[in-house]
This record gives structure tokens, C-alpha cells and sequence, in this order.
């Protein structure tokens, strides 16, 4: 089992104590078995909400490939034929 990590502690604990005031504060009541019932219930919560805290995800190291060959495609002799027949022209440098 995975140990919490100390967001679950923080959220729990803050669920806990302020659902433990909330609910006291709304009862109103004064009695030690509803004192008692509240306490089960915000500790209740407290847990619930720290088991649903995402846990945070191992890390995956990107492995680094070499890069892929690409193949170039054959040009038609057409294409090849007046590309070579065309002159250079170079631009002088001034």
C-alpha cells in the first residue's frame, strides 16, 4: 500500500476540522453522543477525501531514437531533364 503524501495529509486534516466546526456550528448541539456522531462523521469525510486526492503519476522518461530515415521520392525524368537544361544565375556581389 502506497504511503499519503503530504497533500492527503493537508486536505484530510483540513476537511476534518473544518467539517468538525461547520457541523457543530449548524447542530447546535451540546450533547456528547452527537458531539461524538459529528466527530465520526468530519473524520469520515477527512478520509474520504484524502483517498481521493490523485496520487501523483511515476514519472516516464522520453528515450531519445535516432531519427527516422526519410526516403525521397524518384523525380520524373521530365522534371529532371529541364531542371538541369535551365542556367545557373547567380546573383554579383557588390
Amino acid at each position: 500500500m502506497p504511503r499519503p503524501t503530504p497533500a492527503q495529509f493537508v486536505y484530510g486534516s483540513c476537511t476534518v476540522i473544518f467539517s468538525t466546526l461547520a457541523m457543530l456550528l449548524l447542530s447546535q448541539t451540546s450533547s456528547g453522543v452527537g458531539i461524538a456522531v459529528i466527530a465520526f462523521a468530519a473524520l469520515a469525510l477527512g478520509l474520504l477525501v484524502a483517498m481521493t486526492v490523485p496520487l501523483p503519476r511515476p514519472r516516464v522518461v522520453a528515450v531519445q531514437q535516432p531519427p527516422a530515415v526519410v526516403e525521397e521520392a524518384p523525380v520524373p525524368a521530365a522534371v529532371a531533364s529541364a531542371a538541369a537544361s535551365e542556367p545557373v544565375r547567380e546573383r554579383a556581389a557588390s
